[in-house]
């Protein structure tokens, strides 16, 4: 259990003291308000992340399934679970016992064994695309991605499951303002103790293990590649291109193992030692925050390294926000460049906010200045190119300058 009983201790007295926070009422207010924080940031990154999963489902492969996967995770655990810590926090004790603590505990369990399996899965897929593409090619397909996705689920729920059966136990951290599994169970038990030790050997130390060996052998084998090119003078786009795959997924493993690694060794250290400085509540507090905060990063990690995140955010944004994706034209004048011919640039506005530009200045169509034959030039966001006579119609704008037209 998570403290020394009496024999004078009656029930009620226990149950007020397991669920009774330990820290001052400042100290829980700031835990709740920090939790919170860590709730709106990652529901609206992630929230926007399945968005645009969503938008873009028919052209995703397989890694990027796995990252969905991931923002699932990391949405309804925030959503589910963390309202209930939140609400206990500003009340100063763990709302509804035993039957809350056991919800929690589980299901917070549940999706931090999927988060921790999923990231193990997408070192390992992509070690075998990097080093052994040409062997695994065929197997690394969507639906294999889905079978192993729905692999993680299973077996992530049921061990979980073994403290409903009596292998281990769900109850109030050291605080008294969370559930997780009983880590000094170790000492209850021989069921409870290879349960404990279970957990850390081979659902937690092995898929940490999994994760830096690969991502070692990644990025040494992109380097290795990448020298291999430089030394015979080759620039290659597809070679940043999977630099910056490598060093995405890269971030999101090292952010992982580093926000988990504080709260597992300070769980490991209180399966084992009673003395005090490993059972201070205050000691518990910091790494269960550091630990939540996994939950934000990865959207950001997305926008810095892909830029079709980038574009599809943007896109999105316009969608949202039509005033943010006002009519917008570059242009560039040549030094010594003759003035040519008018230039006619046609817009249209549609409900979407979608632009199309249309330029001409064919001087051996047009029979007089102020006749003009037009034609396409470019689409935004990615729109199909079409007659511009037929699509572009709404509004026409005729402008006199020496210069190049390019949308951006």
């Amino acid at each position: 259990m998570l403290e020394h009983r009496s024999l004078n201790d009656t029930p009620d007295n226990r149950t007020d003291t397991l669920f009774t926070s330990k820290l001052s009422a400042a100290a829980d207010t700031c835990v709740g308000l920090a939790i919170l924080t860590v709730v709106v940031l990652s529901v609206l990154g992630n929230g926007i992340v399945l968005v645009i999963c969503y938008r873009r489902r028919k052209k995703m492969v397989g890694s990027e399934l796995l990252c969905v996967n991931l923002a699932v995770v990391d949405f309804l655990c925030c959503i589910c679970f963390y309202p209930l810590s939140i609400l206990s926090s500003f009340h100063h004790a763990w709302l509804g016992e035993y039957v809350t603590c056991i919800y929690y505990g589980l299901g917070c369990y549940i999706f931090g064994l999927c988060a921790m399996f999923t990231i193990a899965a997408i070192s390992i897929i992509r070690y075998l695309k990097t080093c052994y593409s040409l062997v695994y090619a065929a197997w690394l397909e969507n639906v294999n991605i889905r079978l192993v996705c729905c692999v993680i689920w299973l077996v992530a729920t049921v061990w979980s499951s073994f403290p409903l059966f009596g292998w281990g136990e769900y109850v109030p951290e050291p605080y008294g303002l969370s559930c997780t599994v009983a880590w000094r169970g170790y000492h209850t038990s021989a069921k409870d103790a290879f349960y404990v030790i279970c957990s850390f050997v081979c659902f937690t130390l092995l898929p940490v293990l999994v994760i830096v060996m690969s991502h070692c052998q990644i990025l040494y084998k992109v380097s290795r590649f990448s020298y291999s090119l430089s030394a015979r003078g080759i620039h290659n786009n597809l070679r940043r291109a999977e630099k910056r795959l490598s060093m995405m997924f890269f971030c999101i493993s090292l952010g992982f193992v580093i926000a988990w690694a504080p709260y597992a060794i300070v769980s490991f250290l209180y399966i084992f030692h009673k003395e005090s400085q490993y059972m201070a509540p205050e000691g518990f507090v910091f790494p269960a925050l550091f630990a939540k905060s996994s939950h934000i990063y990865n959207p950001f990690i997305y926008f810095y390294f892909n830029k079709t995140f980038q574009r599809e955010l943007q896109s999105l944004l316009v969608l949202i926000c039509p005033k943010m994706g006002a009519n917008r034209v570059g242009v560039h004048a040549a030094k010594n460049h003759p003035a040519p011919d008018p230039i006619e640039i046609q817009l249209q506005e549609r409900g979407d906010v979608r632009q199309a530009f249309a330029l001409s200045r064919d001087p051996t169509q047009s029979k007089s200045g102020n006749q003009v034959q037009t034609r396409l030039v470019n689409t935004c966001w990615g729109s199909t190119p079409k007659n511009v006579s037929k699509v572009l119609k709404k509004k026409t704008v005729n402008i006199f300058l020496p210069a190049s037209v390019s949308s951006f």
